[in-house]
């Protein structure tokens, strides 16, 4: 099985399209954010969900109502996961848990930006310690500071570690497996390459 999760953030929907069927042997499921979906529509959720498993990437951060309405429309669309923001509290976080049904929730612990020191890094263990009290799914840790990968993974336990950053943004892919991510999240390393079914294949054999 497939450890790579593509993440399609291209503002085209034909191409957008087009790559999730060269690459989707080595994927593990197809991530979807805003780019795509403010320019094709969640159609375009619909459309992909046919041919691998969805995690729409809304980074969801509102009051619980207006987090549980979009939860709802993800998994109205056919998404098998969500990411939502953990610094809005337990009760947006309660929110998603309740709105998502069998629909996988994944809690930012921490990004993959440098401007994620600033001001998110020291709030991820109370993050981590609320995902796991609340339910959550699994978390989102960054594939580019593999220390804090690995620290994530020890408070985490048993729960599922998406890993984004690796490729352009400096993450090794078998690092980020060593350092505790279940999948890498890669996107430009392999929609801007000239064979993206090729790079996503290189990637897919650097996890085994």
């Amino acid at each position: 099985m497939s450890s790579v999760i593509l993440a399609l953030d291209i503002a085209d929907k034909r191409r957008a399209l087009e790559i999730v069927e060269e690459t989707k042997e080595y994927l593990h499921a197809v991530k979807i954010g805003w780019p795509v979906v403010l320019s094709a529509g969640m159609e375009i959720v619909d459309e992909v969900a046919k041919i691998t498993e969805v995690i729409c990437d809304f980074k969801v951060a509102d009051i619980p109502n207006t987090t549980r309405l979009i939860v709802e429309q993800a998994r109205r669309h056919g998404a098998s996961g969500i990411i939502v923001h953990g610094f809005v509290g337990h009760d947006s976080l309660r929110a998603a848990i309740d709105a998502a049904g069998d629909m996988k929730v994944y809690v930012v612990a921490e990004m993959s930006h440098p401007g994620a020191l600033d001001f998110m890094q020291p709030h991820t263990e109370g993050i981590i310690e609320m995902a796991k009290k609340e339910g959550a799914y699994g978390l989102i840790a960054p594939a580019t500071r593999p220390e804090r990968l690995r620290r994530i993974r020890e408070l985490a336990g048993s729960m599922e570690i998406l890993a984004p950053g690796v490729g352009v943004q400096g993450g090794k892919a078998r690092e980020a497996i060593e350092n505790g991510a279940d999948y890498i999240i890669v996107g430009r390393s392999i929609y801007n390459s000239e064979n993206p079914r090729e790079a996503a294949k290189r990637l897919y054999q650097e996890t085994l």
